[in-house]
């Protein structure tokens, strides 16, 4: 996985520790309102809770990612000019990094599906709006917040689909594929110890599921609400469109089997 696409808080202004909005739940102890820095955010754009998010009820905090997106905001489009020393720009820059942290999703997405081997047929098209979500980025601010992002994003999900389909195949033709059904069937499942090889998950709530022992190697995780979902001992190897954010929102251990682009948080090793 590209570097870029990671997020590198060194370089980052604390840009989703004041543009996003939160409010008080499982995941915030308290209201923020967007544009308002998080009481936690030193002048450093460090936190000086960092290392107690989840005691604190940061959880949120935690499993949130921008896929590169504070940096690039940062450091690129804006210069490496601190909103603090430019109020006339702030509000600016706190709306042109929520819509670059959903392109650099997009091309978190986009990159994976270009590694795959099953994707070669329609490897051009892939890169074609690869190429085309970079130049997005590569724009003026002003330029940025007259973007049609949802068109986009429309676009880009016709090739995550097809690409889904091409990797699962086998499974299909082997009558692996699990039927998932969408709404609230899986939350708080338990689904420990399933064959969910090569399952669509797309877009399921699974939000405090144990899916302890379970085999969910080759299924489709793209926009799955794993929220403390129990992951120990699972077997994710190969699974296609899981991000380090649903990792980190989810429980597991040691022993949770995970694709080798992404890190076994912190919280899984206690």
């Amino acid at each position: 996985m590209n570097d870029y696409l990671k997020s590198d808080c060194t370089n980052c202004f604390g840009l989703c520790c004041i543009a996003l909005p939160y409010t008080k739940s499982a995941d915030f102890p308290f209201n923020k309102d967007g544009g308002e820095p998080c009481r936690n955010l030193c002048s450093d754009n460090r936190c000086n809770t960092h290392d107690q998010l989840r005691e604190k009820g940061f959880r949120g905090c935690v499993s949130y990612q921008c896929f590169g997106a504070g940096q690039h905001v940062s450091q690129t489009i804006y210069n490496g000019e601190d909103w603090r020393n430019n109020s006339e720009r702030a509000n600016e820059m706190f709306a042109v990094f929520p819509l670059v942290q959903q392109l650099h999703e997009m091309l978190w997405y986009l990159n994976q599906a270009l590694s795959l081997k099953e994707t070669q047929s329609f490897h051009s098209s892939l890169q074609n709006i690869y190429n085309e979500t970079v130049k997005l980025i590569e724009k003026a601010p002003e330029e940025i917040l007259k973007l049609d992002i949802v068109a986009h994003r429309s676009k880009i999900n016709v090739l995550l689909l097809k690409t889904s389909e091409v990797y699962r195949k086998d499974l299909f033709k082997k009558g692996k594929e699990k039927r998932i059904k969408k709404g609230l069937d899986y939350l708080g499942a338990n689904l420990k110890g399933a064959d969910l090889q090569g399952s669509n998950f797309r877009g399921t709530l699974m939000i405090a599921a144990n899916l302890s022992h379970a085999d969910l190697r080759k299924a489709d995780f793209i926009g799955t609400d794993l929220r403390d979902a129990d992951l120990s001992n699972a077997n994710l190897i190969g699974a296609i469109f899981l991000t380090q954010s649903q990792i980190n929102s989810a429980k597991g251990n040691a022993h949770t089997k995970i694709p080798n682009f992404l890190e076994k948080p912190d919280h899984w090793l206690e």
